[in-house]
């Protein structure tokens, strides 16, 4: 499987520093909403293996990058670009609302690297 587990420690490292676009998934272990797109997430990571790093954060053993981006309700899913966040998608979403978000960050990458 292609999705990394991060931890207030590791998250620099794995996302803001990456050299690649960064899907983060705050997640919790008793979240039925996480767990009903767990398997989006996985699929997507999948799909994209060669083009983004999919990451998941578990928010209960990680308040401190949790607090950082303000997580107030999860399943919340957020874009990294360059170690910037360019997207946050809330809540247990169609896979078709997570891939739009997604292109719409990609095509606009794809875009400047080509100028």
């Amino acid at each position: 499987m292609s999705v990394f587990k991060v931890k207030d420690a590791s998250f620099d490292e794995e996302v803001i520093q990456a050299n690649c676009p960064v899907i983060v998934d705050f997640w919790a272990p008793w979240c039925g909403p996480c767990r009903m797109i767990a398997p989006v997430i996985d699929q997507i990571a999948d799909d994209y293996k060669n083009i983004i790093k999919v990451v998941k954060i578990n928010t209960d053993e990680n308040p401190t990058t949790s607090t950082e981006y303000s997580i107030r309700s999860i399943p919340t899913v957020m874009i990294f670009i360059n170690g910037q966040k360019v997207d946050t998608v809330i809540g247990a979403v169609p896979k078709s609302t997570l891939l739009n978000a997604l292109n719409k960050h990609l095509n606009k990458q794809n875009k400047q690297s080509i100028i």
